[in-house]
């Protein structure tokens, strides 16, 4: 069975969000040193990397993260990829109802969607913008019975965004966000998801292992 692992990698070069807490891994006991066992510590923003935001990250009385219902985060889900719209046209920068609806019987199905724009290739270097979903897709997805939204992009909102509708919109439309995603060497179409966020108490997001496989 192949597994497509649609997480970006961690590392102490992560771009992080600007102003938040970066991404550090360090040993802590090192076998070369004289110790038993090599055991290592991170210090991270739980948003570094792919992850899911809770409502608590966007709406002081939001639930954290470890109440999170599970069975959003595994199922079936649809890849959609908007990589030639967005090549393009340079100074495209919304993902609309037009370019979801070609796709609408496989998302319908599915309830899961996740976007590839490939708007944010190194993870190294923290985008200037990005794309962005438009103001009446939430509401087009809640109607199609879609409860998780997935993008390779760092927010659903632009990066000086103050009042995150985007956000607030998803979240009133029951659908459960993912950012961050690695969707590099996924193809589009349908395929099995997995991707749990850590269990982490008053959490506003946690990070996660996401993967795709195809039965």
């Amino acid at each position: 069975m192949k597994i497509w692992d649609i997480s970006r990698t961690l590392s102490n070069d992560f771009a992080e969000w600007p102003g938040d807490e970066p991404f550090h891994y360090r040993l802590t006991r090192e076998i070369t040193k004289g110790q038993t066992v090599n055991l290592g510590a991170i210090t991270m923003s739980v948003h570094n990397g792919t992850h899911a935001d809770a409502r608590l990250h966007f709406d002081p009385k939001g639930e954290s993260i470890e109440k999170a219902p599970l069975d959003i985060y595994v199922g079936r889900a649809t890849v959609v990829d908007l990589t030639q719209t967005f090549l393009q046209s340079k100074e495209k920068h919304l993902i609309t109802i037009e370019d979801l609806q070609p796709h609408v019987e496989e998302i319908a199905a599915t309830s899961r969607l996740l976007v590839k724009t490939d708007r944010w290739r190194d993870s190294t270097i923290f985008p200037n913008r990005i794309p962005v979903i438009a103001a009446n897709v939430p509401a087009w997805l809640q109607k199609n019975g879609v409860k998780l939204l997935g993008l390779d992009l760092p927010s659903m909102d632009e990066i000086d965004s103050k009042s995150l509708q985007n956000h607030h919109a998803l979240a009133h439309a029951g659908i459960a966000i993912v950012e961050s995603l690695d969707l590099s060497e996924v193809a589009p179409g349908i395929y099995n998801l997995a991707a749990l966020p850590l269990k982490i108490t008053g959490g506003d997001g946690a990070p996660m292992r996401a993967i795709l496989w195809r039965d």
